[in-house]
């Protein structure tokens, strides 16, 4: 065994570039950097970051060299990735006798079109800020959103004990830790257990408390942590949006929503009991068309950075606004991108592996679909339009809405977010725990107002 220095430059700059890399020899023996270990935790808050294991596979991140213990005279795999932009390198290579170096080069292959683009991972957890930042350069990524939330730590005396890792890193508009343009920004996850989760980003302060519910009563309310955070200058992401929850699709995060107090909806690749599109869709045609963000959710290591992420079209604006706008797209890969100019859309794709069809969708129905790299269509006098792609292998991606004339809902759309508006009213008056009568009867008051609101829209109409 030698002590080998492996080394990853950037094709065009010529410069150590990081990268999530993995080594084995034939006969799948795995080969760990110099301070890493082979086998790792994969828990859930357990040592998250600087590694990550997808399905069978141990990756570790480097920051782009690394020494490494490694055998000679035997083949050796070599896999190396930088997100979905550089050209994966996968070599196959005997290290002679007395070779101390290797020398890899990755190639930036996919460019997105004219104008200025943030790469952002709106959520994961429990990593130091120094490993988000390893992670998030290794995988391509300019914003990464660290969020403090409450987790129970199984201490060894049998208590398992509320903590709220990273709280203390908090850094709200500003980055916690900065390295050549990438940033990690640390804000707060704040959760009821059933009436919804909302990531609070670039917040100048912490909004508390950070749960109410459960084990405690529900003297709070989803629709005050968004005033809060709009408050302190921040932007609200709708986490696990109509995710069932005690049989509640939508709760008070959904009432938010119609109320314009969520700025944005999460997509991930975690699993999900309801889908999220329909649901996205029904709410995009009654008329509130928020945009999407991506997330990966790593949580563990078992999950990698950026696994979905957020582009968005910063040009002459901060990566927040163009969220808040709409000029984004979420993706595990492709790059899809949407323009209208007057009634004519045009979607375009790139991607390293086969993306699937690329769709134009019109008031949730594909209209077009190819299998080539661009799509256009004409788009009717009322409605939105977005872009999506899908496949088994290349992966998804899906625009934000872009709108068009006046919104015109369907009655059926105004009717199914109704349906769900009275579920959480039924839920707050037979199954919410108050102290204090004065909260219950606020949000009875506010899905009143959204129901009045989304009723109103089909008068107009």
């Amino acid at each position: 065994m030698l002590t080998v220095h492996l080394r990853i430059n950037d094709s065009v700059t010529g410069q150590p570039t990081p990268a999530r890399v993995r080594v084995t020899s034939c006969d799948g023996t795995e080969y760990a950097p110099l301070g890493r270990f082979v086998e790792f935790p994969t828990g859930r808050n357990e040592a998250v970051g600087g590694q990550v294991l997808i399905g069978s596979t141990r990756w570790f991140y480097i920051d782009g060299w690394c020494e490494i213990r490694l055998p000679t005279g035997v083949p050796l795999r070599v896999q190396i990735t930088k997100g979905p932009e550089y050209t994966p390198l996968d070599e196959t290579l005997t290290l002679g006798s007395g070779q101390l170096s290797l020398r890899f080069a990755l190639h930036h292959q996919l460019r997105l079109p004219a104008g200025s683009w943030a790469r952002i991972d709106s959520r994961c957890h429990f990593l130091t800020p120094h490993d988000a930042l390893l992670e998030a350069e290794a995988e391509g990524l300019d914003v990464v959103n660290l969020l403090a939330t409450l987790q129970r730590f199984p201490s060894l005396d049998g208590t398992a004990y509320p903590t709220v890792p990273n709280l203390s890193a908090f850094s709200g508009q500003q980055p916690a830790l900065e390295r050549n343009g990438r940033q990690v920004i640390v804000n707060t996850f704040n959760t009821h257990p059933v009436l919804g989760k909302v990531a609070l980003l670039h917040s100048h302060r912490p909004v508390y408390p950070l749960t109410f519910g459960g084990e405690e009563t529900d003297d709070w309310g989803i629709c005050d942590w968004c005033d809060q955070c709009h408050r302190k200058g921040g932007l609200v992401v709708w986490v696990e949006a109509f995710e069932p929850a005690a049989r509640l699709v939508g709760g008070e995060a959904l009432v938010a929503a119609i109320l314009g107090k969520i700025d944005t909806i999460e997509v991930t690749r975690q699993p999900r009991v309801v889908p999220l599109l329909p649901w996205v869709y029904r709410l995009w045609n009654a008329g509130f068309r928020v945009p999407l963000i991506g997330a990966s959710g790593k949580d563990s290591n078992r999950v990698a950075l950026g696994t979905v992420r957020t582009y968005a079209r910063v040009d002459d604006s901060s990566w927040v606004e163009a969220v808040r706008c709409g000029q984004t797209f979420v993706t595990t890969g492709p790059l899809v991108t949407l323009e209208l100019i007057g009634r004519q859309a045009r979607a375009t794709v790139q991607s390293l592996l086969p993306p699937g069809p690329l769709e134009l969708v019109i008031n949730g129905e594909v209209v077009a679909s190819t299998a080539a790299d661009t799509l256009e269509t004409v788009v009717p006098e009322h409605g939105w339009v977005a872009a999506r792609c899908h496949g088994p292998d290349g992966g998804f991606a899906h625009t934000s809405p872009l709108g068009f004339g006046s919104p015109s809902p369907p009655t059926s759309a105004v009717t199914a977010l109704v349906r769900l508006i009275d579920q959480t009213r039924e839920w707050a008056e037979l199954h919410g725990r108050y102290d204090n009568l004065k909260r219950r009867d606020q949000l009875l008051a506010r899905c009143d107002e959204a129901r009045q609101k989304l009723q109103s829209s089909l008068v107009l109409r």
